[in-house]
């Protein structure tokens, strides 16, 4: 009931930040999934894969990063397939393999950096549409009576205050947990040229 309340007294501007609220949390709930999947236990795992590798075992290796797939493991996997080849085709088939890797870790990023940036415009919208308010019962009010009761104007400052705090209560939160989250991708991204650069060098130390 007080939800309905505070959405008419507040105007309809609110209900987009609303939706960006939920849209916020749903992306952050999933992407906090996503994370915690693939960073568990991933050093030991990589740790075998190379442990294989070095000891020349390289269809273990494969079997090791097909059981445990993710990120890392998915593009070493792509270039132990073609180990027994260049170099250079391990390279470009690992550097392809995250081109499909590095989409996952940045799925719906940006529309976290979406809501972070126009849900504080939204409020600042609802800002000025309650001045403008504000300014018509003014005008209104001294063209009629010749005085303004302070309790006139409650009804657009309460409008402009309210929605630009809802704005900010969605925008601040969200654009900590994409900045948390664009951290993890880099570190992510690393952990990839790490585990590439090292395959290669232990092909380069067989060569």
């Amino acid at each position: 009931m007080w939800i309905s309340n505070f959405i008419a007294e507040t105007g309809w501007l609110i209900l987009p930040i609303i939706l960006f609220s939920i849209f916020s949390l749903a992306i952050i709930l999933e992407r906090i999934f996503f994370y915690q999947k693939i960073t568990f236990k991933t050093s030991s795992i990589i740790t075998r894969v190379f442990k294989a590798v070095r000891r020349n075992y390289i269809t273990e290796a494969i079997d090791i990063c097909k059981k445990n797939p993710f990120h890392t493991t998915n593009t070493l996997k792509s270039g132990l397939v073609h180990y027994s080849e260049s170099k250079e085709v391990i390279k470009e088939s690992m550097e392809n393999a995250s081109l499909y890797e590095i989409p996952k870790l940045e799925k719906n990023l940006n529309f976290l950096s979406t809501i972070a940036h126009v849900s504080p415009l939204i409020g600042l919208l609802g800002t000025v549409i309650g001045m403008i308010e504000c300014f018509e019962v003014v005008k209104i009010g001294t063209a009629t009576i010749g005085r303004l009761n302070p309790s006139d104007l409650a009804g657009g400052i309460s409008k402009a205050l309210n929605t630009t705090a809802a704005g900010l209560c969605v925008a601040i939160p969200t654009y900590l947990a994409y900045n948390y989250f664009v951290h993890k991708v880099n570190t992510c991204v690393l952990e990839i040229e790490r585990g590439a650069t090292e395959l290669l060098e232990i092909k380069s130390e067989r060569s």
